[in-house]
C-alpha cells in the first residue's frame, strides 16, 4: 500500500497522519518485521478505528473503506481540485497527474486486505466493507449534509476501474458542490487551535427557514432581495439588523443560510474577540468559489473596545479591497453600534479639542452597513396573532380554542412584558409542560 500512496501527486498533501498514510506505513512496517505482529495488529486496529469514527460522524453506509478513499477525495483541496471547483479549464498536464493518482485511488479502493487478516488473525477489513450504519435522514442526524455528498460521489465511483471515467465524475462533483470543508459544510466559525486551521465547519447548524419566522415580511423581504442579488453575483450591500431583543434577527440571517446553500452561499460567524483574524479570513476565502457572509451576532462596542476598528477597515477595505465574493451580515439591538453615554460626550467636550471629530470616528461604523433592517417588538394584537398561528402549528393544542389561549397569552404577558417572536415561542413551550 505504501508503494500506492508515495506515488500520489496532486493528492499529495493528504495528511501523514491521516488512516490512509499511517495504514500505509503499517502495512509496510509488517512486511519488514519491524514489529512483532501483535503490535502491527494493534496499531492497524488503532487506524480502523479512526475510520470508524469517522463513518459514525458522518454517516458512512455500505462499503466503510471506500467511504473513507471517498471521503479523502472530496476534502483535498489542491491546484487540480480548487480549478475545478472553479470550473476552469484543465491543462494536459495537471490532467495527467491527476489521472496518475485516480488510477492509484482505484487500486487503494480495491485493495486486497485478505493476507493481511489471515496473518494477523484480524477480519476489521472484511467488517468494514459490509458495514451497515444507522439511516442519518430519519435520525435528525446534524451531518446530514456531509453525508448525502458523499454518498453521492460514492454511488458514482464506488465500481469504476476506468480511469478517465473516474476523472470525470470527480471533476463534475468539484464543480457542483466544490471541495473541502467548503464543499461539505454550511458554516464555519474562528478555530480554537488556530495553528492547524484558522477555520472550523459547525457541524450541527440550524435547520430554521424564513417560514418558521412570523411576521416582518417586509424585513424578510428586503433581506431576501439582497441576497438573492449577491449570490447572483450583482452589487449588493453589507446589512445590519437591529432592532428589539428576540425579533428574529439571527432567525433572519440562519433562515438565509439554508434558502442560498445550494447556491453557493457559506457563513462564516466571527466573534468580537476574533474580529483581528478579519483579514486573515479573506485571504482564505477570497479565490472560492462561494458567496461568503461573514456573520457578526449581537454586535456592539463598550467605549474602551477598539475592535471595531479591525471591522471598519474589512467592510470598506484597505489598500486591498474586500473581495466581491465576501459580504458581512450583523445583528445588534441598536443601530449606533458603540455605547455612548452623556457623561461620555461631556467628557469629549471638555478634554477633546476635536470633539466632533472622535464622535463621529466613534458612530461611523453603522453608516458602513448600506443597508440597514429594524426589528422591533410587535403590537399586542399582532402578538396574539403570532401566538395563534403558532398553537395552529403544533397538533398537541388543537384542543384550546382561541379565546382561551388569548386569555392566557394575557395573563403570561403580565409577567413578561414582551411581544415579541421570542415570547410568543416561549408561550407556546409553556403550554406544552401543563
Amino acid at each position: 500500500m505504501q508503494e500506492l500512496t508515495y506515488r500520489l501527486v496532486v493528492y499529495r498533501n493528504i495528511d501523514r497522519s491521516s488512516p490512509l498514510m499511517r495504514l500505509a506505513e503499517i502495512i509496510k512496517h509488517k512486511d519488514c518485521k519491524t514489529f512483532s505482529d501483535d503490535k502491527v495488529a494493534s496499531m492497524l486496529l488503532d487506524k480502523v478505528y479512526n475510520i470508524i469514527e469517522l463513518g459514525n460522524k458522518y454517516q458512512f453506509d455500505d462499503d466503510l473503506w471506500t467511504n473513507y478513499i471517498v471521503y479523502l477525495i472530496a476534502t483535498s483541496e489542491n491546484p487540480f481540485t480548487l480549478a475545478a471547483e472553479r470550473k476552469e479549464v484543465i491543462n494536459d498536464s495537471l490532467k495527467s497527474f491527476a489521472l496518475n493518482d485516480f488510477e492509484i485511488f482505484i487500486q487503494l479502493i480495491h485493495y486486497d486486505f485478505s493476507e493481511i487478516e489471515r496473518d494477523l488473525k484480524l477480519d476489521c477489513f472484511t467488517l468494514m466493507r459490509n458495514y451497515k450504519n444507522k439511516d442519518s435522514s430519519k435520525s435528525g442526524f446534524a451531518n446530514t449534509n456531509v453525508s448525502l455528498r458523499i454518498k453521492e460521489l460514492y454511488n458514482e465511483i464506488k465500481g469504476e476501474i476506468d480511469a478517465k471515467k473516474f476523472y470525470e465524475k470527480v471533476v463534475t462533483f468539484y464543480k457542483k458542490y466544490g471541495v473541502g470543508n467548503f464543499g461539505l459544510h454550511k458554516a464555519f466559525r474562528v478555530s480554537q487551535n488556530k495553528e492547524d486551521t484558522l477555520l472550523t465547519p459547525i457541524v450541527g447548524t440550524s435547520d430554521i427557514t424564513f417560514s418558521d419566522l412570523i411576521g416582518y415580511e417586509e424585513q424578510k423581504k428586503s433581506l431576501i432581495q439582497n441576497t438573492e442579488a449577491f449570490v447572483n453575483g450583482k452589487p449588493t450591500n453589507n446589512v445590519l439588523l437591529y432592532g428589539d431583543a428576540g425579533t428574529g434577527k439571527s432567525s433572519s440571517v440562519k433562515s438565509l443560510l439554508n434558502m442560498y446553500y445550494e447556491k453557493g452561499l457559506r457563513m462564516i460567524e466571527v466573534y468580537k474577540y476574533d474580529y483581528k483574524y478579519l483579514p486573515e479570513i479573506l485571504s482564505i476565502i477570497k479565490d472560492r468559489n462561494y458567496r461568503f457572509i461573514i456573520y457578526l451576532d449581537d454586535l456592539s462596542f463598550e467605549k474602551n473596545e477598539t475592535e471595531y476598528k479591525y471591522l471598519k477597515a474589512v467592510i470598506e477595505g484597505g489598500l486591498e479591497v474586500k473581495p466581491e465574493n465576501v459580504l458581512v451580515y450583523a445583528t445588534s439591538n441598536r443601530v449606533h453600534l458603540l455605547h455612548e453615554t452623556f457623561s461620555d460626550r461631556q467628557e469629549v467636550e471638555k478634554d477633546d479639542v476635536h470633539m466632533s471629530d472622535t464622535l463621529a470616528e466613534q458612530t461611523s461604523l453603522a453608516s458602513r452597513f448600506g443597508l440597514t433592517i429594524g426589528y422591533f417588538n410587535v403590537k399586542r394584537q399582532e402578538f396574539f396573532d403570532m401566538i395563534c398561528v403558532l398553537a395552529s402549528e403544533n397538533k398537541n393544542l388543537s384542543s384550546i380554542n382561541k379565546e382561551e389561549l388569548i386569555k392566557r397569552a394575557t395573563l403570561w404577558n403580565m409577567y413578561h412584558n414582551d411581544y415579541s417572536g421570542r415570547s410568543a415561542r416561549q408561550f407556546i413551550a409553556y403550554l406544552m409542560t401543563e
